[in-house]
């Protein structure tokens, strides 16, 4: 787990400045890697690499950049899981380390670009293909690594961190249409950033730069093909044996390993089978607000440490936290995503970090088996109108309006997201309903100066995912979840890798190990979700290694921040000083002035406010400061 950075010239001729350009992107990724750093750039200087270490495997020989005896060279981020099986298949002997950075190189050197399928991990590499006097450059199936890019004059530049090119840009500037996102999902679709000019490689795509021509392409999809042919003993057996095996391999680490326990399924399915694998006192970390039961699942994390034999240390959080950490939580996001759960992840890396490099997490597991609400909220509708039109049949899947009746406790808390839901009407085609659950753009109508926002529509770019055609049938729960994996998820995996990265800690997600997320595509999805009870294939599967109480939850939490309480009560000074500011109340696109006056009518779970507190916050981080990432650039340039 490392940072990675880079530039190559599309014109073939050196890079101004090369050396000046990798010194200034490394040091902005220092965090990344604290325990080694290096660059390499080539003898034309038209291309460079730069790398920050973080050291798990090999702590000995595995320094970056590396090359090999071809003259190629790698700058690598990640880990390859199964890299002591590519060594076998690749030849022992031509090894220099015993590192899965090697694995990669040979790997290429053997099946080009098709090394990628043979590649089982989390990884974001560039790799400097000296013979083809080509740039390759590749991210992982789900997006666990990160991969940025811009471009400056006739110099591409990537990094592990968008904040890492910005003293590259003209100027820092919003991207309306990436924003258009951000306030409608609070993340960006289709490889925008809210940062104008800066390009995210999407999940599953390599980026390849041959004589100053940029070609992207995708190498990996996931494809929802239903398997009718088997049923759920054996998709429970399968998913049993290959998530142990993941869990298996997502331990092999030359340092100790510990694991996120939060409580509920996913994380609890992970510690318990590492815990089986062999790491026997596995340490555990939790995070709790100790404000009540409505933000403390830690009563679930100890049932499971005491069972298991676990060391389970809580990290209590508390509104000064919040007021001390929060510049540094958005900073590290380089722009906010996905709600306000990055605040105590941040908190509770910093803490496992002091005893452990390396964590197991349980991310992954709700959009791949159905772990979200408003899939039910969504086939609760779906079942109404079936019964109305007298046809209880729905795509692959026969959906039962008697059968869900008994899982609609698990809608208790809610009830306003129903009440807006519905008031919005009913029975539209499934695109546009679940359009109308993941979107939050109504909840700033007042606050936003819509109009300065262009003519984008995302629903055109959310229709295009949900309707793609690598989906086999009708299931309206294969979309859902499909969505989410293709556009939550990714967004989920950022806030992964800057929150733990932050404090230089490596996160690992067994759920996303790319031959248990190929079986799980093939799961009807009456298998999965089977009178609408969530993640009800999971809950089967492993109801026999976990305690009752965690596999019977029914009060999903999701790491709930009391945000909105602290910003009517402790943190009310504070949050007013955020949004008051001279510049604040200067934006173009958000009036600050009302941002200020919704904090009394937000609920006390709503996520409105956060997204335009937070969305103020990465505006004084970045825009702001502006000045002084150029300035940075210039001060790097003299002093090399």
């Amino acid at each position: 787990m490392c940072g990675i950075a880079g530039a190559i010239s599309l014109s073939g001729q050196p890079v101004p400045g090369m050396d000046g350009s990798l010194g200034v992107m490394n040091h902005l990724i220092r965090h990344r890697g604290p325990d080694g750093s290096g660059s390499w750039s080539h003898a034309h200087g038209h291309v460079g690499l730069t790398h920050r270490r973080l050291e798990i495997i090999d702590l000995k020989t595995g320094a970056q950049p590396m090359s090999d005896e071809a003259g190629n060279w790698i700058t690598y981020n990640g880990e390859i899981y199964n890299y002591i099986e590519l060594r076998d298949e690749l030849g022992q002997d031509r090894f220099h380390t015993t590192s899965d950075t090697e694995v990669i190189l040979h790997a290429y050197r053997k099946w080009g670009a098709e090394a990628l399928s043979h590649l089982r991990g989390m990884f974001s590499f560039a790799l400097w293909d000296e013979a083809r006097g080509t740039l390759f450059c590749a991210r992982d199936r789900f997006g666990m690594k990160p991969f940025y890019y811009a471009t400056a004059g006739d110099t591409l530049l990537f990094a592990s961190e968008a904040k890492a090119l910005l003293p590259f840009l003209p100027a820092i500037e919003t991207d309306p249409e990436g924003l258009r996102d951000y306030l409608t999902f609070q993340f960006c679709l289709d490889g925008k950033t809210l940062f104008k000019g800066i390009r995210e490689l999407p999940p599953g795509h390599s980026l390849e730069v041959t004589n100053g021509s940029v070609r992207v392409r995708r190498y990996w999809d996931i494809r929802f093909s239903p398997d009718f042919n088997h049923t759920s003993p054996y998709f429970e057996n399968e998913m049993r044996e290959r998530m142990a095996d993941s869990v298996r391999v997502h331990l092999r680490a030359d340092v100790p390993v510990g694991a996120y326990l939060s409580g509920g399924l996913d994380s609890s399915i992970v510690a318990a089978l590492a815990s089986d694998a062999g790491e026997k006192g596995l340490m555990a970390f939790n995070g709790r607000f100790p404000m009540g039961s409505d933000f403390d699942e830690s009563e679930y994390a100890r049932e499971l440490a005491d069972d298991r034999g676990l060391d389970l240390r809580v990290v209590d959080i508390g509104v000064e936290d919040f007021v001390r950490e929060i510049r540094r939580v958005i900073y590290h996001l380089d722009y906010p995503v996905a709600g306000p759960g990055a605040f105590p992840q941040f908190m509770v890396s910093q803490a496992a970090r002091q005893h452990r490099k390396v964590v197991l997490g349980g991310q992954g597991g709700d959009e791949l088996f159905g772990g979200y609400a408003r899939y039910l909220v969504a086939y609760f509708e779906q079942c109404l109108k079936a019964a109305i039109d007298g046809t209880l049949h729905n795509g692959n899947f026969v959906v039962s309006y008697e059968s869900i009746l008994p899982n609609l406790s698990t809608l208790r808390q809610y009830k306003p997201m129903l009440q807006e839901f519905w008031s919005q009407g009913l029975f539209e085609p499934m695109d546009r309903r679940y359009f109308r659950l993941v979107s939050r753009s109504d909840e700033h109508r007042r606050e936003i100066r819509w109009d300065l926002l262009g003519d984008y529509s995302p629903f055109d770019t959310f229709q295009s995912i949900f309707l793609a055609d690598n989906l086999e049938g009708e299931s309206y729960f294969d979309r859902m979840t499909h969505f989410d994996f293709k556009t939550l998820l990714p967004a989920l995996l950022q806030v992964e890798d800057r929150m733990s990265m932050a404090h230089g800690l490596e996160s690992r997600l067994p759920f996303l190990d790319h031959p248990l997320v190929e079986l799980a595509a093939t799961m009807p999805a009456d298998i999965k979700f089977e009178g609408g009870r969530l993640k009800r294939i999971l809950k089967v599967a492993f109801e026999g290694l976990l305690p009752s109480r965690i596999v019977g939850r029914t009060d999903k939490m999701g790491f709930p921040t009391p945000l909105n309480q602290w910003a009517k009560g402790p943190a009310r000074a504070f949050v007013a000083d955020v949004l008051s500011s001279q510049a604040a109340l200067g934006r173009e696109f958000v009036d600050n002035r009302r941002v200020l006056d919704s904090i009394t009518s937000e609920t006390e779970f709503g996520r409105g406010f956060w997204g335009l507190f937070s969305l103020e916050l990465w505006h004084q981080e970045f825009h702001d400061r502006s000045h002084e990432f150029r300035a940075l650039h210039e001060e790097m340039r003299r002093v090399v």
